[in-house]
């Protein structure tokens, strides 16, 4: 595991983060909902070997972001990022996300495109992208779905859920066990708040979407193909993998994302 080194002390958190020195642009990882740092250790460490400055931070009320005493919300994420990255005078960073992270770097880029040098989304959702009757009642019942599961079932069904591969699912359950019933709840109600369809909006910068083959959460595996149609661009399917892809794929996420970096396309 990194050890996040630094704090930023924001109303009702400390966040943890670690700055590992580079070139520019750096990259900033945002992890998945319930999960830490660690899903992206082995991309940061390629790039940092690369010479490539690089960004990993636990989000507000998870991983060792805790405890968190202010209401949790889609608005207050983007916040706390968009502190952390003026605190670290970033110039036109990378910003990576993971499903929840995903969603919090297309929201920052949507509000200050100019600020971001390129996105990189991975096994997220659209939230610009439309969603069927089915869908919108799928997101309105989740979390009370989420509330009929045991305290101590959570986690394992969580990572089962999340990861194909023996380590995924290892580390998924490690970091799901760091989260309260209660807490992932609520980073949940503020997942589904990212979600506002606006079938004009595209990306005003350059995209990598990425996406496990074996993902089956949520609507990631009709939205992300979707979201690559809209925007005229080749979705990277990992196989292999599911929804935590950084893990159950280390090295061909990797792959992926320094040629995303050094300016290759497909």
């Amino acid at each position: 595991m990194v050890n996040l080194p630094d704090e930023l002390t924001l109303p009702g958190v400390a966040l943890r983060y670690a700055d590992r020195p580079g070139d520019s642009p750096a990259v900033v990882f945002l992890h998945g909902a319930g999960a830490d740092h660690v899903m992206f250790e082995a991309q940061a460490a390629a790039l940092a070997d690369r010479g490539q400055r690089v960004v990993l931070l636990d989000l507000r009320g998870q991983g060792q972001s805790q405890p968190n005493t202010t209401p949790l919300s889609a608005e207050l994420f983007v916040q706390d990022v968009e502190a952390l990255l003026a605190t670290l005078g970033l110039n036109r960073p990378v910003l990576a996300g993971h499903s929840l992270g995903g969603n919090i770097a297309q929201a920052l880029v949507r509000r200050n495109p100019g600020k971001y040098a390129g996105l990189i989304v991975m096994d997220s959702t659209w939230n610009a992208g439309p969603l069927t009757s089915g869908e919108r009642f799928l997101l309105r019942l989740a979390a009370p779905a989420l509330a009929l599961i045991p305290a101590r079932r959570l986690p394992k069904l969580m990572a089962k859920a999340s990861a194909v591969t023996d380590a995924g699912r290892a580390d998924a359950e490690r970091a799901f066990s760091q989260v309260s019933k209660r807490g992932f709840i609520d980073v949940w109600r503020a997942t589904v708040q990212f979600v506002a369809p606006d079938p004009g909006y595209r990306t005003p910068v350059p995209l990598l979407l990425i996406r496990g083959a074996e993902d089956k959460t949520g609507n990631i595996a009709t939205a992300m193909p979707a979201w690559a149609a809209a925007e005229n661009m080749p979705e990277h399917v990992i196989g292999g993998a599911g929804h935590l892809v950084t893990q159950d794929a280390p090295t061909a996420v990797t792959e992926v994302i320094i040629k995303f970096l050094a300016g290759e396309t497909d």
